[in-house]
């Protein structure tokens, strides 16, 4: 199993709709590294749903409930997606400014790349974040 951590813009879909849905196909994603941890992504892999804009927090955890295909509302093989479900949410938010502060994350892409809106997260960056998101209540 891999983890990551998926980026959206909470005005735009949140993980709130998410949970209202079902599931959804996790889409418009264009840069290339993004693309290519999408393609790298496994049914089953977990990942924390990431509130952007104003928020910066982890909001909640979901699942990949599909292998990456193309994206059927485009004609360009290129751009996958793949089907997530919500599992839970944290127990609390998780904002960026707390993982900023932990020297343990030094090395996260979250800090790294920013703008990266697929995030790859190792085991131990997993482990991590699901106590400091656990321990916040």
């Amino acid at each position: 199993m891999a983890y990551w951590l998926l980026k959206t813009e909470p005005k735009k879909y949140s993980y709130f709709n998410l949970e209202q849905d079902g599931s959804t196909v996790w889409d418009g994603v264009n840069n290339a590294l993004a693309l290519k941890h999408i393609r790298n992504m496994l049914l089953g892999d977990l990942a924390f749903i990431y509130h952007t804009d104003q928020e910066r927090q982890i909001i909640g955890i979901a699942e990949v409930i599909s292998q990456p295909y193309p994206d059927p509302t485009l004609n360009d093989a290129k751009r996958v997606v793949v089907d997530v479900k919500p599992l839970r949410r944290v127990s609390a938010p998780l904002a960026l400014a707390q993982i900023r502060q932990n020297e343990e994350f030094t090395d996260f892409d979250l800090l790294r790349l920013p703008r990266l809106s697929v995030v790859p997260v190792s085991e131990f960056y997993w482990q991590r974040l699901i106590s400091l998101t656990d321990s916040t209540k």
